[in-house]
């Protein structure tokens, strides 16, 4: 899957209309589009600001065999946080969330 194929895929599975990711990035529309449409290439940069909407990292975004699940923006606060934690606070956070889930 190309880049622009790629990039319109995660944007449209977390049902993002290209009016607001180019809101949230500050990227027109027309070029977000374009992009999408293979008609240009993105540089580095423009893919930092991009990813940022999608919840994704750079990784995932070039990793086509990896299994992503697109986060809301809360989730990836939750897992950066997590990812933080020494591994006592991050055992109880994790016994804390099992607690919250059992029914």
């Amino acid at each position: 899957m190309e880049i622009g194929e790629r990039l319109r895929y995660l944007r449209t599975s977390k049902k993002l209309s290209i009016y607001r990711v180019s809101q949230e990035t500050g990227i027109s529309q027309n070029h977000i589009s374009d992009l999408e449409l293979g008609k240009c290439q993105p540089s580095v940069e423009t893919l930092r600001r991009l990813i940022i909407p999608l919840g994704i990292t750079l990784s995932e975004l070039f990793n086509e065999n990896q299994e992503i699940s697109v986060l809301s923006s809360e989730e990836r606060e939750l897992i950066e946080n997590y990812r933080t934690l020494p591994n006592d606070k991050a055992n109880a956070l994790l016994q804390l969330s099992a607690m919250l889930n059992a029914h």
